[in-house]
């Protein structure tokens, strides 16, 4: 048992620190995005079709990752995402042309793709049914601390007077540093061992399941359209609501705070919402929780600056905080040996959905304002909800 309780913390430990500088660089780019509009002197479309190239290069990645994992192994798929993410920031911290912050982000994009399924996948082996919604959810939770923590210390330092290069640099070095860590790890005795006690299962396995391993296709491709529905609304959301703050006349270093503030709220919208949803129920809660986002998004346009910049954190714990829910359904849908294509199927269909969101969204706020902007977001939360009557909670 000892062994076994020694394998799991050693997975966790591993990725969860991936998750933790992963999420955090992505999400930089959230912060990043006003500087650079400022800098570059981009519209609100152009803005989203920056993010749009660090999404979609993700979300193509992503939908390999899991295949990835299945050839050269989950902890090397992960070591190669730290790199790419890290050599990314590098070279934005030399970028002089909007072009050239294109490219980096693609990179970044690359990068920040090899992590959730071959982590999740990783996790969701190495844990009994019982336990695993739990470590789960320790590795979704790591993944907010990284957000809130790299995305705070960006706003701070630029606040500070920090160059936005000279932070890129630091983030950059951080990830190299970080896969060099972990590549240490894993040639210890200790991981290697606990590697080979999770891979002999798959060696004895009867006949590997073809395709994605999927074994509900009709509630799986209902939660892939909640899910892409869902994070097309936190991603246009983390993206734009700066935007809206700088409407109301906030300065720049205050403005981009208010990514903070949504990705704070994001950690406590998580636990509250899981719990919500044991308490009156998935689907109930996940209805009530989008009209809430819907509501929060109105709310914020409408209220006076002040009023507004205080309702981040509730709106940022609501709009972030289904994603507790549905990530919860997937495990059951898909098979144990396909558990990483699985989750790289999922993941990318979101990331694919990021992608486009900003874009559109950016499109409506350059011919119609940033406030019909958001209102445009909060319809889009409420088609989120019929989707998930069609999922069933297990996959028998």
């Amino acid at each position: 048992m000892s062994t076994i309780s020694s394998k799991n913390k050693t997975t966790i430990i591993a990725t969860c620190t991936t998750h933790i500088v992963q999420d955090g660089v992505s999400s930089t780019i959230y912060v990043l995005l006003p500087i650079l509009a400022q800098t570059f002197g981009l519209g609100y479309a152009q803005i989203g079709l920056f993010k749009g190239f660090k999404n979609f290069s993700q979300a193509a990645f992503e939908i390999c990752s899991g295949w990835l994992s299945e050839r050269i192994g989950e902890h090397r798929l992960i070591l190669v995402g730290l790199v790419l993410s890290g050599a990314g920031y590098l070279l934005l911290s030399i970028s002089q042309s909007a072009f050239g912050v294109a490219i980096c982000l693609l990179t970044v994009g690359a990068g920040t793709a090899l992590h959730h399924a071959p982590s999740s996948a990783l996790i969701a082996n190495r844990y009994p049914s019982a336990t695993r919604s739990g470590a789960l959810g320790i590795y979704n939770a790591s993944g907010d601390v990284g957000k809130l923590a790299f995305t705070g210390c960006f706003s701070f330092a630029a606040g500070a007077g920090l160059a936005w290069q000279q932070i890129s640099l630091l983030y950059g070095i951080v990830a190299i540093l970080t896969a060099a860590g972990i590549a240490v790890a894993i040639r210890a005795p200790i991981f290697k061992r606990h590697t080979e006690t999770h891979d002999k299962p798959d060696t004895i396995a009867q006949t590997d399941p073809a395709g994605w391993g999927i074994l509900n296709w009709r509630s799986f491709g209902a939660l892939l359209i909640v899910t892409s529905i869902d994070t097309l609304v936190q991603a246009t959301g983390l993206v734009f609501l700066a935007f809206l703050m700088l409407a109301k006349g906030l300065s720049l270093p205050v403005a981009t705070g208010a990514t903070v503030l949504l990705l704070a709220g994001g950690i406590f919208g998580k636990a509250g919402c899981g719990y919500l949803a044991n308490r009156i129920g998935v689907r109930t809660a996940f209805a009530v929780i989008q009209i809430l986002t819907a509501m929060g998004l109105i709310a914020v346009v409408v209220a006076q600056t002040a009023i507004a910049f205080a309702l981040l954190i509730p709106l940022g714990a609501v709009m972030q905080g289904t994603s507790s829910i549905t990530y919860g359904f997937a495990a059951d849908l898909i098979d144990h040996r396909r558990m990483a294509r699985g989750y790289a199927l999922l993941y990318s269909s979101g990331t694919f959905a990021s992608a486009v969101g900003p874009l559109g969204i950016g499109i409506i706020a350059d011919k119609f304002g940033i406030e019909n902007a958001i209102y445009s977001v909060a319809i889009l939360a409420m088609l989120a909800v019929p989707p998930l009557f069609a999922l069933r909670a297990t996959s028998a």
